[in-house]
């Protein structure tokens, strides 16, 4: 009896515990700046051979965005991504930083030629990164300080007001030491 108990109550929580990870939300929403997850992970770059992780970027701000070649909010957003692209590799403080979800690398590298995107886009296919900051729809954007920390997050097609108030928030943190 006991045991079917238990197993009730698993089953249970289970259930309850299936939905969308919000914790970074949560913290970022209370005005804490969470570190970054999956910092140390490696992700090949969508041209070539190469490999980075967020932690090589550290010092930086970043401007992280969870996209694929078939979602139609990626597209739109895309612009918006370069404007900030250009802004931060003009004052050498930071980039934004593409990472490819659930998308094939020819159609991710047709999409960057059509929409002339200059920022540096990593390949996630095995999902190691996405999950690890709740990202299950996209676009996803989120906003690191030069300390790894997430300033703010979208959930959805970016905004370029929202997006400028983010990296501005970002560049006043500086560097840990």
């Amino acid at each position: 009896m006991l045991l079917a108990v238990m197993l009730m109550g698993l089953i249970v929580y289970g259930v309850l515990n299936t939905g969308d990870d919000t914790s970074l939300d949560n913290a970022v929403k209370q005005g804490k700046r969470p570190a970054a997850p999956a910092q140390t992970i490696s992700l090949p770059a969508l041209d070539g051979d190469t490999k980075t992780s967020l932690a090589k970027l550290r010092g930086k701000v970043v401007v992280l965005n969870f996209w694929a070649s078939w979602c139609d909010p990626c597209r739109a957003e895309a612009p918006i991504l370069e404007r900030a692209q250009q802004r931060l590799k003009r004052s050498g403080e930071g980039t934004v930083l593409g990472v490819t979800y659930k998308d094939f690398a020819d159609e991710s590298r047709k999409f960057e030629r059509e929409l002339k995107v200059t920022y540096p886009s990593l390949r996630d296919d095995k999902l190691q990164v996405a999950p690890k900051f709740g990202t299950s729809k996209l676009p996803e954007t989120f906003v690191l300080d030069r300390r790894g920390r997430v300033v703010a997050i979208s959930r959805g097609e970016i905004r370029e007001p929202f997006l400028n108030g983010a990296i501005d928030r970002a560049l006043k943190e500086k560097a840990a030491a």
